[in-house]
């Protein structure tokens, strides 16, 4: 396995460690994290409609273009449709927005949000348009269970290549992750820290001490051992390097056994069950 990239479904390669932006607000601090991120080396950013920090994502990223710090087709750059708008035409008007905002002319992944109640088919029929239009490189979803995957893929002409979903020490999502490995979608954490809620847990302090390491580090490493693409945030530039510095070490199968048994079913953010717009 590449330890750096992940090749998704239609070959297109994917960073599997990226620069996450949720709750950040627009502005110039978020402008210079971006392009301090890439500086370190991250080459995938991911944001969204409704984080409402796309400008400054867009503006970060092509003043490291700019400055020759990095070519557009070295970024992978992600957006995703929110679940105001998922009718065909409000999600082609979405995508254009996101375009507009980011000052891009394509993205790499665009991603529906959330499923909703049934909201996502006729969403879904936008992207794959946006796809089979070149317009897009890469198509997915985000906060889907196997029902909504089901579903989508007795209808979708183009699989998705990616589900973002919460996935953390105390949320393992096992039966999910094993339905999108068998059917060759890529599983992406989003809040892979758990807002920092696991970071005091002494089993991963302990593993953290072995590695001289951080116990952020551990976790990302341990994303990463489970083929799980993960996309920390940070604002602070040496956690910024730092979450990228886990490249160096290999947790041994027991270590991995061990943080997954902290798996507690516990969710920060909303159940994609119970989640309407």
């Amino acid at each position: 396995m590449d330890l750096h990239t992940a090749t998704l479904n239609n070959e297109v390669k994917m960073p599997l460690l990226g620069y996450g932006v949720f709750r950040v607000n627009n502005g110039s601090d978020l402008v210079k994290a971006v392009k301090t991120a890439i500086k370190k080396g991250y080459r995938s950013i991911d944001t969204a409609q409704v984080y409402g920090n796309e400008e400054s994502v867009g503006l970060g990223v092509q003043q490291a273009i700019e400055e020759g710090i990095v070519t557009r087709d070295e970024l992978f750059i992600t957006s995703k449709v929110w679940n105001d708008g998922l009718t065909y035409e409000e999600t082609i008007a979405a995508y254009e927005t996101s375009l507009s905002k980011l000052g891009l002319d394509y993205l790499d992944l665009y991603l529906i949000h959330w499923p909703g109640k049934n909201k996502y088919l006729d969403s879904w029929k936008a992207l794959e348009t946006l796809y089979q239009e070149g317009r897009v490189r890469t198509i997915g979803v985000s906060n889907f269970q196997i029902h909504h995957l089901e579903n989508l893929l007795q209808k979708a002409e183009v699989k998705p290549v990616i589900n973002q979903i919460e996935f953390h020490p105390r949320l393992t999502q096992l039966e999910l992750r094993d339905y999108c490995e068998k059917n060759n979608i890529r599983v992406e954490a989003w809040s892979p820290l758990m807002n920092g809620e696991v970071l005091n847990d002494e089993i991963l302090q302990v593993i953290a001490k072995k590695y001289d390491k951080t116990v952020a580090q551990i976790i990302l490493k341990w994303d990463l051992q489970h083929g799980v693409i993960t996309i920390p945030k940070s604002m602070t530039e040496s956690r910024i390097e730092e979450n990228r510095n886990i490249f160096d070490f290999e947790l041994t199968t027991e270590e991995v056994k061990q943080i997954d048994e902290l798996n507690e079913n516990v969710r920060s953010g909303p159940d994609p069950d119970e989640f309407d717009f």
